[in-house]
């Protein structure tokens, strides 16, 4: 969800890596010819967003529903079904953070990694936080900000595993990113990337992980993540796949990843049939969009999107991580203000709502992260 990087394919002849700004997910190319930008990578990204947004403002139950003042099921009585199938944009996030991070980490020594990613999460990140702590203190505002104290600890990104009340309730999705980033740095980046240590990597994490799920240990729990270890685990394989198409150890860990990873999400969003849930999630329709997920992606590391290079999904890629950010707390309060406020109808309410997001998103992206994100690089980035 944060990642923009350069491909790190090994240059061969005739071969120049082209370092593009941020937004952009970038090939090799050859000399004379047009960049080839994983753009496609972008988009995707983007669409995971939107499912996560779907979910958030008409598949659940919960705070959103005082913003709507009522169940989004009332709101939506057909669509909401489907809109619960978007938390498993999270899923493929995590398959799309695999792919990239391995492709951020190859060849790249360990400080420049660490630069490159704090300076990726950061400043929208703290951007954000200060921003929804702001907005929930405003006395028009119904919801409850989190204690000042609390407020400075999730600025370290560290309050769940401290305990403390979440800011911005997407965070939980960070730590685990944060918790791949520290094993790949740790097990790939330090000691050098190739080929058969990153394979290594993966085979050992995924034993690990699964040998956790029954080891009633919470450390082990906590370090491997378990349910999320192969979505992260088959978006690595996946760059593998993208390096040589025939890597046969590549697309293994693509296929035991998917057939683990379903299985997790199974194993967590299915439940029987139930007139008091909020809604009914399909064993066959979660296996579904996770395979879309893991084939999106797929497609994207062969190759077969290389059309869908269209440059305005560079934008696209650049606003996600921010919109991806405040879409959900900031966005309850649009819906109580349009919908309850004004009116409004629950679709247009709907739609206006992901747009305003989009462009609070465009704004911290053109205004937070543009200026700071190349300060905060070079400052983590110089060896002293």
């Amino acid at each position: 969800m944060t990642e923009t990087v350069v491909s790190t394919r090994k240059p061969q002849p005739g071969v120049a890596v082209l370092v593009e700004p941020p937004g952009a997910t970038t090939v090799p190319r050859r000399a004379g010819e047009s960049a080839g930008r994983l753009r496609a990578l972008d988009g995707l990204r983007l669409v995971a967003a939107l499912m996560v947004a779907l979910y958030h403002y008409g598949g659940r139950g919960g705070e959103v529903a005082r913003a709507w003042g009522t169940s989004p099921r009332d709101q939506f009585p057909t669509l909401h079904s489907l809109f619960a199938y978007g938390c498993l944009g999270v899923q493929v996030f995590f398959v799309i953070s695999g792919f990239v991070i391995c492709m951020s980490g190859w060849d790249r020594p360990l400080q420049s990694f660490f630069a490159s990613r704090a300076s990726r999460l950061l400043p929208a990140y703290w951007a954000a936080v200060l921003l929804v702590t702001g907005v929930f203190a405003l006395p028009v505002v119904a919801y409850q900000a989190v204690s000042p104290s609390d407020a400075l600890v999730n600025l370290t990104m560290l309050q769940m595993p401290l305990g403390v009340d979440r800011v911005l309730g997407v965070c939980w999705t960070l730590w685990a990113e944060v918790r791949f980033y520290a094993l790949f740095a740790l097990c790939v980046v330090l000691p050098g990337a190739n080929r058969r240590r990153v394979i290594m990597f993966c085979a050992g994490w995924m034993l690990a992980a699964v040998i956790a799920e029954n080891a009633d240990m919470p450390l082990l729990d906590i370090v491997l993540m378990p349910e999320y270890a192969p979505f992260f685990i088959g978006g690595v394989g996946l760059y593998l796949v993208h390096r040589d198409r025939r890597d046969v150890h590549g697309w293994g860990i693509v296929a035991v990843s998917w057939l683990t990873g379903q299985h997790y999400a199974v194993q967590s969003l299915w439940h029987a049939p139930d007139p008091e849930a909020f809604s009914y999630r399909s064993s066959f329709g979660i296996i579904a969009v996770v395979t879309l997920g893991f084939v999106a992606v797929a497609a994207i590391a062969l190759g077969l999107l290389g059309r869908v290079n269209w440059r305005w999904l560079t934008v696209a890629g650049a606003l996600t991580y921010p919109f991806y950010l405040v879409h959900e707390h900031l966005g309850w309060v649009v819906i109580q203000a349009l919908h309850r406020g004004l009116g409004v109808a629950s679709g247009v309410t709907f739609a206006l709502t992901v747009a305003s997001m989009l462009l609070l998103a465009w704004l911290l992206h053109k205004y937070v992260e543009k200026p700071l994100t190349p300060r905060l690089r070079t400052a983590l980035s110089k060896t002293r």
